[in-house]
């Protein structure tokens, strides 16, 4: 599509600007102390958020959608928090596509960036009611015609206003008022919540071997006081199964460790001002360049498609093209009837839960390593071409800074040149790496799911660099 019929595209979304929400930049830089304020108040209301149930629910004991991705999803199972980032990451996802593709053109004027914001706005706000609509009429919260028109409708407005409160929640921190982004704020919340409980959890369960502590350090204590054969008990603390156990969390923290280690590898490519003479600095590259877009938007993906897939075959379980997409299947003591890919595309691109299921299907593991690390470092290389990060974007911005990379002629043209030996190839490799470290920690077991801990160290990270920021400058304590 030529440029300009992009641009025609893109002014359809004009006419809804008055009505869409919006939350105004500050007029000035917002205090430390004051963003501190704000991310907390954030945080706040979603937790609150994710505690309240959705009013009219007649039944919530039906296979979960979403059960794969809810920690990384910021979601909550039956409360106003039921969709979570979903419908933000789904539109970013569809946007960035459209955009890389060239059927959206944007251009590099204000104007165009606001349309777009508001396109990619608006979209989220569609996917909020067609998600929500799927859950409501597909039997999520009971049959519909128990639930009654009435209550759909009040369940479906709950859903929508939530995802619009978690839009405007986002839009919030990332305008200037809080810390880092609402998206990466309720990722990091969700995983490390879900870490600690599965790590002290009191609640008590039995699979046939006795009651037994869900949190495997507590299981650890009980299992040794309460077993003679104490080699035995910590073998069992170990290894036990259907249960986290502590190989599961010396995994989560060996992955902790990796990722923190693999934050370091950055290229500083110096640079000075053409103006000052003396005045020189670094523009750092870092290996993880797009940081968790790749995963963000690879999970998305994931998600949406075994969303569908389960709609499908609970309503068509005989159809061919459907079983091709995905076949689900029940198993005995699964949480809440919770249904598992057994076969067709979602099969091969769910991960394997343990080393011994690899090797039991190589063709399985194979296709789902393919899989992330190709939608990894497709991502990340796509994402740098529509974000404002490519070779072209960072010449501009040190250009309109006066700076130039050292040893080289003034000019946006020498800059690209050399920026070009490295963005893209941190981006694919960083992608890459992300990718195989989420695999990795997915076949190790660890807890909150290979995917939700590299999303949770790498927004730990970027909010431990902006205290350190803040710190240099003093600002924290004045």
């Amino acid at each position: 599509m030529s440029k300009d019929g992009g641009f025609q595209m893109i002014q359809l979304v004009r006419p809804f600007l008055p009505i869409l929400p919006e939350i105004q930049a500050p007029e000035k830089p917002v205090p430390f102390r004051e963003k501190m304020l704000w991310t907390s108040l954030t945080l706040f209301i979603f937790l609150v958020c994710c505690q309240v149930p959705l009013y009219g629910i007649v039944s919530s004991e039906s296979s979960d959608p979403f059960y794969w991705m809810r920690v990384i999803l910021a979601s909550n199972r039956g409360t106003l928090m039921e969709l979570g980032i979903s419908p933000i990451v789904t539109s970013s996802l569809v946007m960035q596509l459209l955009a890389g593709s060239k059927i959206l053109s944007v251009g590099e004027d204000e104007e165009s960036k606001t349309l777009m914001r508001a396109c990619e706005k608006l979209f989220g706000f569609l996917i909020t009611l067609g998600q929500g609509g799927a859950y409501v009429f597909s039997g999520m919260y009971g049959d519909i015609r128990e639930l009654g028109w009435g209550n759909a409708a009040l369940i479906l407005i709950q859903l929508f206003l939530a995802g619009v409160l978690v839009l405007c929640l986002d839009e919030m921190l990332q305008k200037g008022y809080g810390l880092g982004s609402g998206i990466s704020l309720f990722i990091a919340t969700n995983v490390c919540e879900t870490i600690i409980w599965k790590c002290f959890s009191p609640h008590t369960v039995n699979y046939g071997r006795g009651a037994e502590y869900e949190g495997a350090i507590i299981a650890l204590f009980h299992l040794l006081a309460t077993r003679n054969d104490k080699v035995r008990a910590l073998k069992e603390a170990f290894y036990r199964q259907n249960l986290p156990n502590l190989t599961n969390l010396l995994a989560t923290v060996l992955v902790f460790a990796t990722v923190i280690y693999f934050q370091g590898f950055r290229v500083d490519i110096p640079i000075k001002n053409q103006r000052m003479r003396g005045q020189s600095t670094t523009y750092p590259i870092k290996l993880f360049y797009t940081s968790n877009i790749p995963i963000i938007l690879q999970t998305a993906l994931v998600s949406n498609l075994f969303f569908l897939s389960q709609l499908l075959f609970r309503r068509f379980p005989e159809n061919l093209v459907i079983g091709l997409l995905g076949r689900w299947q029940t198993y005995d003591g699964a949480p809440q009837g919770q249904s598992f890919p057994v076969g067709g595309l979602c099969y091969y691109i769910s991960a394997p839960h343990s080393f011994g299921e690899m090797f039991h299907d190589p063709i399985h593991a194979i296709i789902y390593i393919v899989f992330v690390l190709g939608s990894c470092a497709l991502f990340s290389k796509t994402w740098i071409e529509v974000s404002g990060s490519s070779p072209k974007d960072v010449a501009k911005q040190l250009y309109d800074q006066n700076m130039v990379v050292t040893g080289h002629r003034a000019g946006e043209a020498s800059s690209i040149s050399v920026l070009k030996r490295y963005i893209p190839i941190a981006a694919s490799l960083g992608g890459l790496c992300i990718g195989l470290l989420s695999v990795l920690a997915d076949f190790m077991g660890a807890i909150g799911s290979g995917t939700g801990i590299l999303l949770a160290v790498n927004i730990i990270h970027t909010y431990y660099e902006s205290f350190e920021k803040e710190a240099e400058q003093g600002s924290i304590f004045g």
